[in-house]
């Protein structure tokens, strides 16, 4: 019997028919949630060739018992692969270099620098049995200007006005990947799958996350949890979608800047809160930031924590421990790193400096133990406390429950003597610190801070 319809439906109803049968077809990507331990967890950023004289895995093995004392959760590798040697950026005065973790010549091996397959599986295992996870730095925009695939597959890179292979901004040690070839996708996805299945790492930092397509990483996070539940950190801020089914947390740069223009007088210290407000409502609900007050570009390129925060440096550090978001640690900064480590060069950190281990560790066991400074959506709200001198005190509560965590810390070279305008931060509570104990209520909302002093208290009841 000949249909009624109309071609074209009668078209489109067997196409769709089709579509829905095909298991090769595309799929929608779906939010997954990020793993339980990442919670309350501290990433620790390590810079392999200048952790240690040796520069290499095994002797970042060795220090992995101080790590866990410290209270570290994550071990964030920067590039482990072999660098290019083609077009190698030497540093200004130098007549060598050791070339930029970034300028990646083989996505499946190890930099010999550091070691061989072995020793970072040793690494990885001894980490893991100490109950530290591993996440490794992932270059997907770009790669050294003498990787394989330049030519064996010269249709993977994109290419200038002059039809040579593209070098992205400034880089000339790097070509730029083109990501409207599936092949090049493909491989790309299959290259970061090797590390979770040969080496059973926990994790990515995604270099550049911003300049490749979101759609290529909602891919590879679809792929790649099929293996194993991951933690995905975008390096980029300007692209909250990218929170919305691929990646799990982005960087906080926009505070990172606002706290060291504060710290210098150029911004007002409401401006924080504000900020933390805007970043809450942006955010998809399943991602958070990466809070910081220094990484290897901001280190090499910017200034170390000192140069950029002054006295300020431990008030915005407490910041990033108790504003929602993870905190990093950039290896030597429990350690007051004084130098601006040389990024293409040997420059071994100085790990003589132990005045702030036991700062760091106060505040990573308070991340750890409680709740209402956990990362969201675990964590618990945020609210604003009034004070008399709120152009020079930044004052806020977090909680859940019964977890409740006290922020006060002036941002000035003032010393100051304030009062705590009404009830949201009544309570009893213990000086993370010094262990004394502290009740807020009516007859007692008054405070003293010296200049650029912190106060961070536990609840312990209302």
């Amino acid at each position: 019997m000949r249909s009624s319809l109309p071609r074209v439906l009668i078209a489109t109803i067997t196409a769709l028919i089709f579509l829905g049968c095909n298991s090769s077809a595309p799929k929608a990507p779906h939010a997954v949630p990020y793993p339980e331990w990442v919670r309350n967890s501290i990433i620790y950023e390590t810079n392999v060739r200048q952790y240690s004289p040796e520069g290499t895995f095994k002797a970042l093995q060795k220090d992995l018992p101080r790590i866990k004392d410290l209270g570290i959760d994550i071990l964030w590798l920067m590039p482990i692969y072999p660098i290019g040697i083609k077009d190698r950026k030497v540093p200004a005065g130098a007549t060598t270099s050791l070339g930029s973790y970034y300028s990646i010549r083989d996505y499946k091996a190890i930099n010999p620098e550091f070691g061989n397959g072995e020793d970072f599986k040793q690494l990885v295992n001894k980490a893991h049995a100490m109950g530290i996870k591993i996440m490794i730095d992932w270059v997907a925009n770009h790669t050294s200007r003498d990787n394989s695939w330049i030519t064996d597959h010269p249709g993977w890179y994109k290419k200038d006005k002059n039809g040579t292979i593209a070098t992205p901004f400034d880089w000339t040690d790097c070509a730029q990947l083109d990501y409207t070839n599936q092949a090049m996708r493909q491989t790309m996805v299959e290259a970061m799958k090797f590390w979770i299945i040969n080496y059973d790492i926990d994790g990515f930092r995604c270099d550049m996350a911003g300049l490749v397509p979101t759609d290529f990483w909602e891919e590879a996070r679809t792929e790649l949890q099929k293996i194993k539940l991951i933690y995905f950190l975008a390096e980029n801020e300007d692209k909250p979608e990218l929170g919305k089914y691929a990646f799990d947390s982005n960087y906080g740069w926009e505070m990172h800047h606002l706290m060291a223009d504060v710290t210098q007088g150029k911004k007002k210290v409401t401006e924080i809160l504000r900020l933390q407000a805007k970043v809450d409502s942006t955010m998809p609900s399943r991602a958070f930031k990466l809070n910081f007050i220094t990484n290897h570009d901001e280190n090499s390129w910017n200034g170390t924590a000192k140069e950029k925060f002054g006295n300020g440096e431990d008030g915005c550090a407490v910041l990033t421990f108790t504003l929602p978001g993870m905190p990093l640690v950039y290896n030597g900064q429990e350690v007051s790193l004084t130098k601006r480590l040389s990024f293409f060069t040997k420059d071994t950190i100085d790990w003589s400096n132990k005045d702030k281990y036991a700062f760091y560790k106060t505040l990573i066991s308070l991340k750890h133990r409680n709740e209402a400074i956990w990362n969201p959506p675990y964590g618990g709200t945020i609210q604003p406390v009034a004070t008399t001198a709120p152009e020079k005190l930044i004052a806020f509560v977090r909680s859940k429950g019964k977890a409740q965590v006290f922020v006060l810390i002036n941002l000035s070279a003032d010393p100051v003597s304030a009062t705590i305008n009404g009830t949201t931060a009544d309570g009893t509570y213990v000086n993370i610190f010094n262990k004394n104990k502290i009740i807020l209520d009516a007859d007692n909302r008054d405070c003293y801070l010296e200049p650029w002093g912190y106060l961070v208290l536990e609840g312990t009841g209302r």
